[in-house]
C-alpha cells in the first residue's frame, strides 16, 4: 500500500475524475437526452456492465423505479432529490431496495448526476443495525423490541374485550367485537413492523373500497373523540381494487383523523369522501413493462385552513407535520402502504371552495392481478419472487 508523498512538492490536488471513480456509491452522469454519459467503477459493480456498455443507454430503459417521483423528477432536468428505500430494478434483474439521489450539474444546463447505494434502513437503536437484549443472546431490531412491548398490553385489552362480550347486550356486543377486530389489525401492523427492513408488499386480496372507508369511521366514531359528520359521495358501481385490507383501511383512518384535526376547529367542519372512476390516471416507472392504469379514485377533503405552503411540497416525508405537536410519521406511512397498493396518493388545494383534497388512486384487482402474473412470468429463473 503506498504512503503519503515524503515531499511535500508532491502533495498535488487530487483529479476530480480519480475522485468520483473512487467514490464507493454509484455514479452516473446523464446527458440532456437521460442517456448515460459517463460512470464510475461503483456504479458498473451495481449494474452489472462496463462503462461501455453503459454509455448512450437510456436511464428510463434501464432502470425501472417504483416511486414515480423519481421519473418525474428525471424528467425536469435540473430537479434535486433524495429518495430512500425504493424499489428499483436493473435491466432485468429483479427490484431491490436502494438508496437515490438526483442532482443537476453546476452551470451545464440538463446534466444530471444520478447517485445509487444499496438501502440500509435505518431501524436500530444502535449504530450496528440491532440492540442486545440483557445483554445476551441473540440481538433484536429496534422494530422488534417496540411491536413486543406493544402486544402484551394489546393481548390483555382482547381478552377483557371477549370477557364483556359474553355478558354485553346486542348493541354493546357490537362495540366489543369493533376493539377485538382493531386488536387484531393493530397486532398485524406490529407484525410487519418486525420485518419492516425486509420485507415487500404484505399479501393482497380484492376489496372493496367502500367497505374500507365504513370500518375505518366506525374506528373513529368508537374513539369517543369524533363528533364530525363524514359525507359520503359514493359510487357504487366501482370494482374491486387490490390491496391488503388492513392496510387500506389504516390509509383511509389516517386521512380522515388528519382531515378531521385540520377543520376541527372551524365553525362547521366538513369533511367529504368521495369515489369514483378517473380515467388517465397511470402509475409510470414502476415494475411493470407498461404504466399501470389507476382508475378508481378515492378523495378525502375537508374544509380546513390547508398544508403550510413551506411544507406542500414535503408532506408525505417522514418526520414533516404541520401540527405543533405532530411527528410528522402519519402520511410517510399513508405512502409507504399506497405504493405498496402499486397505487399513488397526492393532495392539492382548491382556492376557490376553500377546501383540501387528498387523493388516493388505486388499480382495479382484475387488471392489476393480470400485471402480477405478467410480470411473474417474465423473471428471470432463480429470480426471488
Amino acid at each position: 500500500m503506498n504512503g503519503p508523498p515524503k515531499d511535500p512538492a508532491d502533495w498535488r490536488r487530487p483529479d476530480p475524475q480519480r475522485l468520483i471513480a473512487s467514490f464507493p456509491l454509484a455514479v452516473l452522469l446523464l446527458g440532456p437526452d437521460l442517456t448515460i454519459a459517463a460512470t464510475n467503477p461503483a456504479a458498473e459493480q451495481l449494474i452489472g456492465r462496463g462503462a461501455r456498455r453503459l454509455a448512450g443507454c437510456s436511464v428510463n430503459s434501464l432502470f425501472r423505479f417504483d416511486e414515480p417521483r423519481i421519473v418525474e423528477r428525471l424528467a425536469e432536468g435540473d430537479a434535486q432529490l433524495f429518495a430512500r428505500d425504493v424499489l428499483v430494478a436493473i435491466g432485468g434483474e429483479p427490484a431491490r431496495r436502494l438508496d437515490v439521489m438526483l442532482a443537476p450539474v453546476t452551470h451545464h444546463e440538463g446534466w444530471q448526476m444520478l447517485i445509487l447505494h444499496e438501502s440500509i434502513g435505518v431501524e436500530a437503536l444502535g449504530g450496528d443495525g440491532s440492540v442486545s437484549v440483557g445483554g445476551e443472546g441473540a440481538p433484536l431490531r429496534a422494530p422488534e423490541v417496540l411491536a413486543h412491548e406493544i402486544k402484551n398490553p394489546l393481548a390483555g385489552i382482547r381478552g377483557a374485550a371477549q370477557l364483556l362480550a359474553r355478558s354485553a347486550s346486542e348493541p354493546d356486543r357490537a362495540l366489543t367485537d369493533l376493539i377485538t377486530a382493531e386488536v387484531d389489525r393493530i397486532a398485524k401492523l406490529l407484525d410487519q413492523m418486525q420485518s419492516l427492513g425486509r420485507r415487500g408488499a404484505e399479501p393482497a386480496l380484492p376489496c372493496n373500497l367502500h367497505e374500507a372507508v365504513r370500518r375505518a369511521q366506525a374506528v373513529l366514531a368508537a374513539s369517543g373523540h369524533w363528533d364530525i359528520a363524514i359525507a359520503e359521495e359514493f359510487d357504487p358501481s366501482l370494482p374491486a381494487v387490490l390491496c391488503n385490507p388492513d392496510a387500506l383501511v389504516q390509509v383511509v383512518l389516517n386521512l380522515l383523523s388528519n382531515a378531521g384535526e385540520a377543520c376541527g376547529h372551524s365553525s362547521k367542519p366538513q369533511i367529504v369522501v368521495r369515489t369514483r372512476f378517473a380515467s388517465g390516471i397511470r402509475l409510470h416507472g414502476g415494475l411493470s413493462e407498461t404504466p399501470i392504469r389507476l382508475p378508481i379514485e378515492l378523495r378525502v377533503s375537508d374544509n380546513g385552513p390547508g398544508i403550510d405552503p413551506a411544507l406542500r411540497d414535503h408532506i408525505f416525508e417522514p418526520f414533516v407535520s404541520g401540527k405543533k405537536s405532530g411527528q410528522g410519521l402519519g402520511l410517510a406511512l399513508v405512502q409507504k402502504l399506497v405504493r405498496e397498493m402499486h397505487g399513488r396518493i397526492t393532495h392539492d388545494r382548491e382556492a376557490a371552495t376553500g377546501l383540501t383534497h387528498f387523493r388516493l388512486h388505486l388499480p382495479v384487482a382484475s387488471e392489476m392481478n393480470a400485471v402480477l402474473r405478467a410480470q411473474s412470468i417474465a423473471k428471470p429463473i432463480g429470480a426471488a419472487a
